[in-house]
């Protein structure tokens, strides 16, 4: 019947459970196994389960790598970049649907070495464009504390089993705020590293020119540091490192952050790109300041003055670009063109968009957005750490950012047929930049500058959904933002909070 205690712990631990003989990696497995079984028919989180290459290496692990942090922990694998040999890869799309490699990802390879058992990939939007997961291939994830609602993406699959009680860490992605979107969802603790903290390889030397970058969405603060220590270091080809750390995150939970004097903590409720923020949203970052004050913390609040339209711009261009890339990427190595019926409206047309732009508007875009982060980092000069809402909204109801009617039909219309002259008319570019953000025009700042950023979930509206806060901290410094999580998790807890829908 499972380990039912499976739900109290943590992936450490789990992982110390094993160590001391009272329960078995596979006894863990089983009961992981159970829970998809039991809830992925309401959530729809699991799009690919590998049961029986997790129950052989269950068997064997713990005595393989019996010093390995996780050893024998169940762990889910987002379907998106990272490679298994032999293991479909299908980045929610019709045209990888069934692809496999017989390379293994870097990142993934740190995962084995770090003792996870993989038991199933997890559900992610169409190349991880938008911040829902409701990919045509697969199907919408919904969220465990509302199934009426968005669980976010792109790792929303991940973040669903997480919230759900399948799994206790799940891998995610970020290059919008793909971690940090449905961690604020689903009620969990995400963490996007600095820029070049974890690999992107063997197949690529970085993601979205460095936007995007992967890592885990946890319960626990101490797990995502832990697997922090485990995975991060560059390979030899990386375009660029993060600096380089050569503590442990993990050990630095124990002390206070910068060694217990106040931290400078400014905030804002101000979005960097075009949308309107909901009074809950509002005022989570308000209570949460509140909560730093009364851990002794300086807290002002600031206006960062973002040039949304420039910004907004900015960001689409570059992710238009690497979307028309991916495109012909993708013939190369499948060897063929897309049909019609094989890519979703919406990613054809940021392909479209990215075969409009020129390559002196990427670069002017790239400039762009390096000449905010300098600015930002002027701005943000005298401060430890930037407390911001992660969303402009709680999470929105599912299917609620597929366009409907004439408008969808219409995109529907100019997607397949690849009528670029239709994207040309005055303002329809801009028009499309405003509205691909509403929902989160906080995120993606911290992708463009690099710095580490992170969910924390303190707050829960009046519906009972959860509301995240997002903290941004220097470029490198994931110690500070560690330690102040762990501060935080200690004075307001949420890891025993229970969504709705959890496995019994």
């Amino acid at each position: 019947m499972g380990f039912d205690s499976y739900s109290d712990y943590d992936a450490l631990g789990l992982a110390d459970l094993i160590r001391k003989g009272e329960v078995t990696s596979l006894e863990l497995v089983s009961t992981c196994i159970e829970r998809i079984e039991q809830l992925n028919p309401k959530i729809n989180a699991i799009v690919h389960p590998m049961y029986d290459m997790a129950r052989s290496r269950a068997k064997t692990v713990v005595r393989d790598d019996p010093g390995a942090p996780f050893a024998g922990v169940p762990f889910l694998l987002k379907d998106l970049l990272q490679t298994v040999p032999g293991v479909p890869t299908h980045s929610g799309s019709r045209f990888w649907q069934g692809y496999t490699v017989d390379r293994e990802g870097t990142l993934f390879r740190r995962f084995q070495e770090a003792g996870l058992v993989t038991v199933a990939k997890t559900n992610t939007p169409e190349l991880g464009l938008m911040p829902v997961s409701e990919p045509e291939l697969f199907g919408a994830t919904r969220n465990p504390w509302d199934l009426e609602r968005t669980a976010g993406g792109s790792s929303g699959g991940s973040a669903a089993a997480v919230a759900a009680g399948i799994v206790p860490m799940a891998s995610g992605g970020d290059g919008g705020g793909s971690i940090r979107i449905p961690s604020a969802c689903c009620g969990l603790f995400g963490m996007k590293p600095t820029r070049g903290r974890t690999p992107a390889g063997p197949t690529a030397s970085e993601h979205w020119n460095g936007f995007a970058l992967e890592h885990v969405i946890s319960r626990s603060v101490r797990d995502s540091a832990a697997m922090l220590d485990a995975t991060h270091g560059p390979e030899p080809f990386a375009p660029y490192h993060a600096p380089h750390f050569d503590g442990s995150w993990l050990d630095e939970l124990a002390n206070p952050p910068k060694g217990g004097r106040p931290l400078r903590i400014a905030f804002h409720v101000e979005p960097a790109f075009h949308a309107s923020v909901h009074a809950d949203c509002d005022a989570a970052v308000r209570d949460v300041a509140k909560l730093l004050e009364s851990l002794g913390h300086e807290v002002s609040e600031v206006r960062p003055g973002h040039d949304v339209d420039r910004i907004s711009m900015a960001f689409f261009t570059v992710i238009g670009g690497n979307t028309a890339a991916g495109f012909v990427q993708a013939e190369r190595q499948r060897g063929r063109k897309p049909g019609p019926k094989d890519f979703e409206a919406g990613t054809q047309l940021a392909a479209l968009l990215g075969k409009i732009f020129t390559a002196g508007d990427f670069a002017l875009a790239i400039m762009d957005l390096q000449d905010e982060s300098r600015r930002l980092q002027e701005l943000y000069a005298d401060y430890d750490v930037v407390l911001s809402p992660t969303l402009a909204q709680p999470p929105v109801l599912v299917g609620s950012m597929v366009k409907q009617g004439f408008e969808g039909a219409l995109e529907r219309f100019v997607a397949k047929r690849g009528i670029t002259t239709a994207l040309r008319l005055p303002g329809v570019i801009e028009k499309a930049a405003k509205e691909i953000f509403a929902f989160s025009p906080f995120c993606p700042v911290q992708n463009f500058t690099g710095q580490p950023s992170m969910n924390v979930p303190l707050h829960w509206n009046g519906a009972g959904l959860p509301i995240g806060t997002m903290f941004t901290g220097r470029f490198g410094d994931e110690q500070t933002l560690f330690q102040l999580a762990r501060q935080l998790e200690q004075a307001r807890p949420w890891a025993q909070r229970r969504a709705p829908v959890f496995a019994s």
